[in-house]
């Protein structure tokens, strides 16, 4: 399938108390991961199937805790290009995100919200 769903990711007001629920609720296996800027990314070992991650919310404003779905491309620039001429409104633009892949963020004209992903390539 083209452009699956690759990632799914929970910003959380609250990441222990997230942890503690979800891990005990589905048995996840979590694994935190130090990040560039001094926070922690919690991934989500799930076994068989999209895995994902958790973190510390950074939205501004107090936004309620909320899961974001990523799908994977193979262009990210050129599918946020694609996104804005459609009419999506850019969150986060392209972003490298570690030593992991670049990620972005937009709200579809309908107003849902929806992050890309593309993986670096392995050296």
């Amino acid at each position: 399938m083209a452009n699956p769903f690759v990632h799914l990711e929970l910003q959380t007001n609250d990441v222990a108390k997230a942890k503690a629920f979800y891990s005990k609720l589905f048995g996840w296996q979590l694994e935190d991961v130090p990040m560039p800027g001094g926070y922690t990314y919690t991934m989500i070992k799930v076994g068989e199937g999209t895995g994902g991650g958790m973190m510390q919310s950074q939205a501004p404003g107090g936004e309620p805790s909320h899961w974001l779905a990523f799908v994977g491309v193979e262009d990210i620039a050129a599918t946020m290009k694609k996104a804005r001429e459609l009419g999506a409104e850019v969150i986060m633009d392209v972003t490298k995100v570690a030593d992991f892949g670049m990620g972005s963020i937009f709200k579809d004209p309908t107003g849902a919200v929806l992050a890309l992903w593309q993986p670096l390539k392995k050296k």
